[in-house]
């Protein structure tokens, strides 16, 4: 999570002179009405929008004749477009969250907030738990405002969830939609047997990976060699040498992925890979696209970054490497993952973005204790199951 998170008890304090000065703000709806309009906002990063789509999947199940709106940071726009059952997507790139992104200014934003009192939304539920968003959702005029009071704001809700740090971030969401669905939804109601997909891509991004593909061996072995942070970076020889000893076991093709801005990490590790058969992505494919094909992949193996996220939600099986982050919080919630990690004292510490001094400038213990046998040995397992399983549905046809 990006959002606010107070551990200094000093920032408690001004948060809870916030929370005093707020109340006069407070106002609830006399009677519960019907819910015709919601307002959904998810303002971080591309792991926090994807943890939040089994939650978003329970919305359209609570209200499915309602029309759902969905906020999101510029970053996210165009995967907030694959999200079924979403009508408008509003974006808003708010200062704390922004990555060299320019920001919003404050008055923009709130003028923003503002005119989303024109679509007359009947609830607002904001699944960030930061009294700055709170004030977003009051902003926009739902008579109903959902959130969390832990990051304050409380007083700007009429229904406040209880965000549990020991939980995953998608458990909470769909808690915070639980609290005020019509009815109790249930694992029956969730999507048809078989679809385990929660983004759909555009049949432009799916031909055009079908094309880029077309011919190669499979199992189609993704890696995705970026931690995305110094903190989460595994070694790029030891990559290589992974996809290398998949690629030999099975005859399958290497597939790396990777944003622009990774592409001299990419080209290491395919320098690295030697005499296997290597498609190199990065820098190729838009986040929609990077969904179609990461949707047609047999395996991804990755660090903690938000394309593991992405594998998940497109029913890809994954093998994520995790090191000062902790699985519990932040693993993937895929149809089928190994997550690999070393128990270590100090691990998960969750100083991603500052690591303690002993950790900076080279890969950090709690990476370089994962080895090529286990993440060779966890991604053969993946797609052996896979395969299995594709016998047994191929048997039943």
């Amino acid at each position: 999570m990006r959002a606010l998170q107070i551990d200094n008890p000093r920032e408690r304090a001004l948060v809870r002179l916030a929370d005093a000065l707020l109340t006069p703000l407070s106002w609830r709806p006399r009677r519960r009405r019907p819910v015709r309009r919601l307002l959904l906002l998810r303002l971080e990063r591309i792991g926090d929008l994807l943890m939040t789509l089994e939650a978003i999947a329970d919305v359209r199940r609570a209200w499915p004749e309602a029309t759902i709106d969905l906020a999101v940071g510029s970053w996210n726009t165009p995967l907030a477009a694959l999200v079924p059952g979403i009508g408008t997507v509003h974006t808003v790139d708010v200062p704390w969250l922004s990555r060299g992104e320019q920001p919003t200014s404050w008055g923009a934003i709130v003028r923003a907030a503002r005119g989303w009192r024109a679509r007359q939304y009947d609830m607002a539920i904001n699944f960030e738990p930061d009294i700055r968003s709170n004030l977003l959702a009051w902003q926009s005029g739902a008579p109903m405002r959902v959130g969390y009071a832990s990051g304050g704001g409380g007083a700007l809700l009429t229904h406040v969830g209880t965000y549990d740090p020991g939980q995953h971030v998608s458990d909470n969401a769909r808690r915070l939609v639980a609290l005020v669905a019509p009815s109790p939804l249930s694992e029956a109601d969730a999507a048809p047997a078989g679809d385990t997909r929660r983004l759909v891509p555009a049949p432009a991004d799916a031909a055009r990976i079908t094309q880029m593909i077309a011919g190669r061996a499979r199992p189609l072995i993704g890696v995705h060699p970026s931690g995305g942070r110094a903190s989460k970076q595994w070694h790029l020889d030891r990559f290589a040498a992974a996809a290398r000893a998949v690629a030999a076991a099975t005859g399958g093709t290497v597939v790396l992925t990777g944003a622009s801005s990774d592409t001299e990490i990419v080209d290491t590790v395919r320098g690295l890979i030697g005499d296997v058969p290597v498609v190199s992505t990065a820098g190729l494919l838009n986040l929609p696209e990077t969904a179609a094909l990461v949707s047609r992949l047999d395996v991804l193996i990755t660090g903690d970054t938000g394309p593991m996220h992405l594998a998940a939600a497109m029913g890809a099986p994954v093998v994520a490497l995790f090191g000062p982050s902790d699985p519990v919080r932040y693993g993937p919630r895929a149809r089928a993952e190994r997550i690999l990690r070393v128990q270590l004292p100090c691990s998960p510490c969750g100083q991603v973005r500052l690591p303690p001094e002993r950790c900076r400038g080279h890969v950090p213990d709690c990476m370089d204790g994962i080895t090529v046998d286990v993440v060779v040995r966890a991604a053969l397992d993946l797609l052996g199951s896979r395969a299995a399983r594709q016998d047994e549905a191929d048997a039943a046809c």
